[in-house]
């Protein structure tokens, strides 16, 4: 876990209360912009009723019980209140580029702390880990709302560190959260691809839904750089002085390859993905997870 003491510094609370004051802001927009709440969906086992609210699905209505009492109610499921999602959030050091507003890390996190705010708004549980070669921060699944800051209070580290290890950290998730639930991956996926998906196949093996939100810059996936130029490595010391133009189509090239693999190989081992760019909208991240939140009960 992180130092705790770190938090008391006022600057860290001031970045933590940023991130969570945006976080909020991002779904409670997203949310009053949907004509109609999709959270519970369809799904076996009934639960209980709850009083029906505009924006309900009608097709959930107990219409035996307004017969009766001449008041609407809805009916929940048992898989609608106990969804068991992780966040699974990449900091390593491939995640501190960017050249916008947000560079990965921060996109990543607030996307992670969106989704927090998110599932926690739907009455379901969620927790968090963070990794680079290890896990760094480890937050339980919990439900109560105000389980939003441990989770933000995890993402908010000083600067992305270190190489990422995908298979040995998600080895130990798989063991640490054995209970079937989600697993949402927020990662750039850059390093070893076999350790990555070695990874996501052992957590479906295990009965989890995997969930990937492949965030990258756009100086990534457009390559527009000119004149003279030096990269560096941010996993290794190496670098290269050299004309980006020259590269350009090798490299757009390269990474149509890369893209298409990962792809393909996601929904090989039926895991749902999405690549999100730094300068997509962050509530665009929540319409794919509710997307693929119904494709589940669908599924199901």
């Amino acid at each position: 876990m992180p130092d705790s003491k770190r938090f008391l510094h006022p600057e860290a609370i001031r970045r933590i209360s940023r991130m969570e004051v945006r976080a909020r802001h991002i779904v409670e927009g997203f949310l009053s912009g949907m004509h109609r709440s999709p959270y519970f969906g369809q799904s076996v086992e009934f639960q209980q009723h709850r009083e029906y609210v505009p924006g309900d699905d009608l097709r959930n209505v107990d219409w035996q019980v307004w017969a009766r009492q001449d008041r609407l109610y809805v009916k929940q499921f048992e898989e609608d209140t106990n969804l068991r999602c992780t966040l699974m959030v990449d900091v390593s050091n491939s995640m501190g580029y960017g050249n916008g507003p947000l560079n990965k890390y921060e996109y990543a996190c607030t996307l992670a702390a969106s989704l927090g705010y998110l599932i926690l708004h739907q009455q379901d549980a969620v927790g968090c880990v963070t990794y680079d070669d290890r896990i760094r921060a480890r937050i339980p699944v919990r439900s109560k709302r105000n389980h939003i800051m441990s989770i933000v209070e995890s993402l908010n580290i000083n600067t992305p560190n270190d190489k990422t290890d995908m298979a040995s950290v998600m080895r130990t998730i798989a063991e640490t959260y054995p209970r079937r639930g989600m697993k949402i991956l927020v990662s750039d996926l850059l390093g070893d691809l076999e350790g990555t998906m070695k990874g996501l196949r052992l957590l479906r093996q295990r009965g989890h839904d995997v969930m990937v939100f492949h965030v990258m810059d756009d100086d990534e996936l457009d390559f527009e750089f000119t004149g003279p130029m030096r990269f560096e490595g941010l996993e290794s010391d190496e670098f290269l002085n050299c004309n980006p133009r020259s590269l350009r189509e090798g490299y757009l090239e390269a990474l149509q390859e890369f893209l298409d693999e990962v792809r393909h190989r996601c929904a090989r081992n039926v895991v749902d993905y999405a690549l999100i760019r730094t300068s997509d909208p962050l509530d665009a991240g929540l319409a794919k997870y509710l997307s693929n939140r119904l494709g589940m009960h669908h599924r199901n």
